[in-house]
């Protein structure tokens, strides 16, 4: 039954009730709520009751109609088959309410509002609420302050929404939204730039210090809208326009957009400092303003290389980014956030491919100029405006002082580092680069390493040298001069590559890293840390002589008592092992105590990036050391605690799923001593309730167990059930499913097919005939080994797949399709073993009046004898298939010879003739394996 304007006042109850502390009162409401979601006129009533008058200081009520609201769209606003949804009227109402309703004074309620109308924009624009741009576009013209932010919180959002969306024909319509508000949200975005840098001058001036309040927050508003406008104009930019890097065209706003915000972030920065203490709202909103301003640019960059590139963009915008990283003012050393940013643009053009002239092919465009050509005529005036940006002395200078100023820890670094680590060393080591100002300096200095190297190789040597003549391996005091050495062995390290033509790492070595660790002092864990760092990422220039004492060397740093060395010894031990030239016999006798460091550093650490970490280096290790057996029971007693452990942490289960593998596989035909362990572990992530995330890795172990157990367990058995399972979900495993059941075949021999005959019909049914090509050449030879092992039980087991397989031998072409000819082939010689292995059943198969009827359905003529239609095939596939096939064929073939067949006699010379070949064929194969042999 709908509900109507008479259920207000019950939905405003149910909605006050579901926030009460009560229990009692407050699961009642939630039940009857949720129960109310899908009739018609739900999402109406909640309507009602966010916009009424009289409710407005019932925010709480509001909020939480608004977010109901929400979550009705996502689950009902398409019409699904298992609801009717929200009716077309009723849509047509709420689309015209929420654009009735677009002053909203709540912000989280108008937040929430944005955020369900750019839903429905992505289901309903523009075929169902063409109106909706225009709309807004209208009612922007004569709206106040609020009334403009909060559309322009609407556009945002829906904007954002509609970008996302990949179809051809989505994406012409967000380049007519484009071209068509582009030009009244720039005109907006300067205005209001202007109107908020007066604001900010009065502001500086004390000008405003008796001003109301009242001005205040109209000014932070329009900052507030100026900021929503900037990010729009990005989204107009980034995706109302095709990237010129693949269309050559130019985008024309770039032009016009990237000075005036480089212009906006030079006249923001000097109130960075004077609104700090006094005006702290206004300095947030800096803050805010010149990163995000700065990050726009980066964007645009990356989207529109080209346009950017132009000498009224790129200089200027490069240049400030470099004058801000070698020269900051003071308000910009604190500013870490934007001094990222200006890292990141740098970093960002040093590495454009677009910049750099390449080689491809010629695609001629309509008026003759060759793609490639106009690509080269860019890239080259580009690449003149970045030589003559960064002449050598710049590069130089810019190199000293990343590694100088950038690269040296900080009071408050190691002082983080004191308290947390673990957290210091994935901080420092992240992925993210972005998020941290040391990391995004290293990674702008390995960009501008490798566009100079030839530059940069001596300089950087140089520094290292100063470095360590500065501070001998003896001293352990926090200077300076130490905390300068860490950065320069950093910078080494993250650079060997290149380095490796100007220093001999055996030489620095042996002169002064092997020295280092000599010295147990507390503070020595800062150039402990680097040297672990070190030894990871030179391992490529790591000689023979060298290798074992660099070993000890990594079994020293685990023993270190800070968790942060430790972990960057393990992920550097990690490289070496998993490193084509690791010498296990220079590892031999490390390996009982590297065995036990590793244990009791994953059972140390708390962070899951930290446990992933060594675990990886326990799975390498696992997978490359010889020696694992006698390791047996310590390895078992820990993936046994590390499982328990990691309960709901999936990510974490896939590395230790992945690293019980390598432990089945260095195990062998001994892994049945870990059995208690790994089954139940393997039991968890082939249930039909485990996390998908798991089922990958959980069937690669399965697999790898089959693969290496001695003999079958009743456990292991008992299994094969879950692989139909699994299979009825999805066939995006079949290849490895495929090598399971083999492996079940073979170990498991006629007790698995007693006990599983029917789960194996069931599978090859549901496979065959329900997959691709490809799929079905994986479970081909699966079918074949089936018959070979049970000839007489299996074929009737599985009729029904041969029956498929005859409908595919006989039905269709395959003349221009590769993998259906495979397929055809294949299928022909598993009939073929039947015909040689049960010769009976097969005949019986040929004559079932339902095979007959399945093939009349395509047109197979109902006259045509089946079985010497098969015969066709097998003459014809028999240059098409291995050597062995061509033995099944021949074999077939001379079973054939001996019915008494009229119409055998006509196909008498093809049939001697593969005989003949068959056998001149096996001939020659036994001759050349007996050459082999000799």
């Amino acid at each position: 039954m709908a509900l109507s304007a008479s259920d207000l006042p019950a939905m405003y109850t149910l909605l006050a009730n579901s926030l009460s502390r009560d229990e009692s009162v407050r699961k009642p409401a939630e039940a009857a709520l949720a129960q109310s979601e899908c009739r018609p006129g739900f999402c109406s009533c909640l309507m009602e009751v966010i916009t009424a008058k009289d409710l407005a200081a019932q925010v709480d009520v509001r909020l939480l109609a608004s977010v109901y609201f929400k979550n009705s769209i996502n689950r009902y606003w398409r019409n699904r088959r298992d609801s009717s949804g929200i009716s077309v009227e009723e849509k047509i109402h709420l689309r015209q309410k929420l654009l009735s309703h677009l002053r909203e004074d709540n912000y989280q309620i108008a937040l929430t509002l944005a955020v369900l109308i750019s839903k429905i924009a992505r289901i309903d624009y523009p075929r169902d609420w063409p109106e909706l741009v225009s709309t807004l576009a209208q009612q922007l013209q004569s709206a106040d302050i609020l009334t403009s932010h909060r559309i322009f919180m609407v556009l945002f959002r829906t904007l954002k929404e509609l970008s996302t969306k990949r179809l051809t024909s989505d994406q012409r319509t967000f380049a007519e939204i484009s071209s068509q508000f582009f030009d009244y949200s720039w005109h907006l975005w300067q205005r209001d730039v202007q109107t908020i840098l007066l604001g900010f001058s009065a502001l500086a001036q004390n000008f405003s210090s008796n001003a109301s309040d009242l001005h205040h927050d109209d000014l932070y508003l329009i900052c507030e809208r100026w900021f929503l406008c900037s990010k729009i104009i990005r989204q107009l930019i980034i995706s109302g326009f095709p990237s010129d890097a693949k269309s050559f065209q130019e985008v024309w706003p770039v032009k016009e957009v990237s000075p005036a915000m480089l212009n906006a972030i030079q006249s923001f920065l000097p109130y960075y400092l004077s609104f700090q203490e006094q005006h702290h709202k206004f300095w947030n909103f800096l803050q805010k303003a010149c990163s995000k301003l700065m990050k726009i640019l980066v964007t645009i960059q990356r989207r529109h290389p080209y346009s950017f590139g132009d000498k009224c963009v790129l200089p200027p915008v490069m240049n400030f980014c470099l004058n801000k990283i070698t020269d900051p003012e003071p308000e910009i050393v604190s500013f870490e956030q934007f001094l990222i940013q200006c890292m990141s643009m740098a970093k960002s053009v040093l590495e454009c491919k677009e910049y750099k002239p390449s080689l491809t092919g010629r695609v001629m465009d309509e008026n003759g100029l060759t793609l490639e050509q106009m690509k080269k005529n860019i890239s080259n005036a580009v690449a003149g405006v970045l030589t003559s940006l960064l002449p050598s002395d710049r590069v130089i200078l810019l190199c000293k002082l990343l590694i100088r100023r950038y690269f040296v820890l900080t009071a408050s670094d190691l002082e983080e580092w004191g308290q947390n680590p673990e957290s210091f060393h994935h901080e420092q080591d992240s992925v993210l680069w972005t998020e941290k100002l040391r990391p995004c300096a290293e990674a702008l200095y390995i960009v501008l390493f490798e566009n100079h190297s030839q530059l940069l190789g001596p300089i950087v040597v140089s520094i290292l040298q100063e470095a360590m003549n500065a501070c001998p391996p003896s001293i352990s005091e926090i200077t300076p001069a130490l905390l300068l050495k860490d950065a320069a062995y950093g910078a080494a390290a993250y650079v060997y590559y290149e380095l490796s033509n100007y220093m001999s790492f055996k030489d620095w070595f042996n002169g002064a890293l092997s020295l280092e660790l000599k010295n147990d002092h507390p503070n020595m864990r800062i150039i402990h840390r680097k040297v672990g760092l070190i030894l990871g990422q030179w391992v490529s220039e790591i000689k023979d002589d060298t290798r074992r004492p660099v070993y000890c060397a990594l079994i020293k740093l685990l023993q270190e008592k800070d968790l942060c060395v430790r972990l960057a010894a393990s992920r550097s031990l990690y490289f070496h092992i998993e490193d084509a030239n690791f010498s296990e016999q220079d590892f031999s006798d490390l390996l009982p105590t590297c065995w036990d460091l590793c244990f009791k550093l994953v059972e140390e650490v708390q962070e899951f990036d930290s446990k992933v970490q060594v675990l990886n280096t326990i799975s390498v290790l696992i997978a490359n050391a010889s020696e694992v057996v006698s390791f047996a029971n310590n390895l078992v007693q820990f993936f046994q605690k590390a499982w328990e452990e990691s309960s709901g942490e999936s990510l974490l289960q896939i590395q230790l799923l992945t690293a019980l593998k390598n432990f089945v596989v260095a195990l062998g035909y001994q892994s049945p001593i870990c059995y208690n362990m790994l089954l139940p572990i393997l039991q968890i992530g082939i249930s039909v309730n485990s996390p998908d995330e798991l089922l990958e890795d959980s069937m690669l172990l399965w697999e790898a167990t089959l693969s290496h157990a001695p003999s079958m367990v009743p456990q292991l058995l008992g299994y094969f059930p879950c692989l139909v399972e699994i299979l009825e979900r999805s066939f995006d495993h079949l290849k490895v499913a495929a090598s399971i059941t083999e492996g079940y075949i073979i170990l498991g021999g006629t007790e698995f097919l007693s006990m599983h005959a029917s789960s194996v019909a069931k599978l090859l049914d549901l496979v065959v005939g329900n997959v691709n090509d490809r799929g079905l050449l994986s479970i081909l030879p699966l079918v074949d080994i089936l018959i070979q092992c049970f000839p007489m039980e299996v074929p009737q087991l599985i009729n029904a797949t041969l029956q498929k397989f005859i409908f595919i031998c006989l039905t269709g072409g395959d003349d221009h399709d590769p993998s259906k000819a495979a397929v055809k082939a294949s299928s022909a010689a598993i009939l073929a073993r039947v015909l040689v292995m049960n010769t009976n059943y097969l005949a019986q198969l040929t004559a079932e009046p339902s095979l007959s009827v399945l093939l009349q359905k395509t047109g197979f003529p109902v006259e045509e004898n089946i079985l010497l239609c098969l015969v066709d095939v097998w003459l014809d596939k028999v240059d098409n298939v291995t050597s062995i096939q061509r033995k099944t064929f021949g074999l077939a073939l001379s079973i054939i010879l001996t019915l008494r067949l009229p119409q055998v006699l006509d196909k008498l010379d093809q049939i001697l003739s593969v005989c003949t070949s068959v056998i001149l064929g096996a001939s020659e194969d036994l001759a050349e394996e007996e050459s082999r042999l000799m």
